[in-house]
């Protein structure tokens, strides 16, 4: 069958070991993420747990996804699915077909069932405008908190919200992305669908951001079946977002983080000071230093660079 493991994909490598690779590869195509591999997602109208997943050309312990790499016995149990509340209902298990027969497209709720994961009513999506987006980074973060890597993750088409630069130098040396306000804003942003448990070993991960529930009414959200999605969490920084000083917009963030870290040196004699000469030196100094990463943060607020996101007061639940 396909190899359809991140490494294989080109998809491996988490920023927060390689930060200057952040925010890393994102998902293109609606897949879940299981046990080191991406799996497509057949969108189609309905709940999100009844979207068909391709698990191979092949079945049989070798192509099952609901065994473990030996194919020894089930995988560890995953994360949860779809993000429509009320689809909690459980539909038949099936079993897996014949050694040698096609591989079923079994319904992503009874992939979840196999798997021993959360089935989508359960789980709630979350946009990622950063390295949540990377498979390989999520399956970081969560793999290393024991809270299981099964990951319904879906492209969705989203107004109303900019990628911006949080105004703060991150655990790992890097500037991550925030997202702030912008009406005439479209973009296309990953949402992950987490269960309980992955949900609170994601919120771990980012203290410097509060997590809020973005209502699809005052940012429309498109799903790739072309429905409307209610609502989603997303991550807010709460140190506000980098202004361009040349602009005074918000600083565009998500991309080459080479690129921003030798802007931002350029920008600053203060920062050189600090976190030169260039990116592997910033990278290197900041992630071993948290009193280096707070005085980088301090610069930030000095140069009147942080700016408030914008956001509405949205409800954090």
């Amino acid at each position: 069958m396909t190899d359809r493991s991140l490494r294989a994909l080109g998809l491996d490598g988490a920023p927060a070991e390689l930060p200057l690779t952040y925010p890393g590869r994102p998902v293109e195509e609606p897949a879940l993420l299981t046990d080191g591999r991406l799996l497509p997602l057949r969108p189609a109208p309905g709940p999100l747990g009844e979207w068909r997943v391709v698990t191979g050309m092949a079945s049989g312990p070798a192509a099952d996804p609901a065994r473990s790499p030996d194919g020894a016995g089930p995988a560890p149990a995953a994360l949860p699915s779809g993000g429509q509340p009320g689809a909690e209902g459980r539909a038949p298990s099936g079993a897996p077909p014949p050694d040698g027969t096609p591989a079923a497209e079994p319904a992503l709720d009874e992939l979840l069932d196999r798997l021993g994961a959360a089935r989508s009513g359960t789980r709630r999506p979350v946009l990622a405008v950063g390295s949540n987006a990377s498979p390989a980074q999520l399956h970081h973060k969560l793999t290393l908190r024991g809270a299981g890597a099964t990951v319904p993750m879906v492209p969705v088409q989203v107004r109303g919200i900019g990628i911006g630069c949080s105004a703060h130098i991150g655990l790992h040396g890097y500037v991550a992305a925030a997202p702030y306000a912008e009406p005439a804003a479209r973009h296309t942003l990953v949402a992950g669908w987490l269960d309980p448990a992955q949900l609170a070993a994601v919120d771990e991960t980012e203290f410097n951001y509060r997590r809020v529930w973005v209502p699809g009414g005052a940012f429309p959200m498109t799903l790739p079946s072309g429905e409307p999605l209610g609502g989603a969490y997303l991550y807010v920084s709460v140190h506000g977002v980098l202004a361009d000083p040349a602009t005074g917009r918000p600083r565009p963030g998500g991309g080459d983080q080479g690129a921003l870290l030798t802007a931002l040196l350029a920008a600053s004699a203060e920062l050189r000071a600090l976190l030169g000469p260039g990116p592997e030196r910033w990278v290197e100094r900041a992630r071993a230093d948290e009193a280096v990463r707070a005085e980088g943060r301090a610069v930030f607020h000095r140069a009147g660079w942080a700016r408030p996101e914008g956001l509405p007061e949205l409800h954090h639940e």
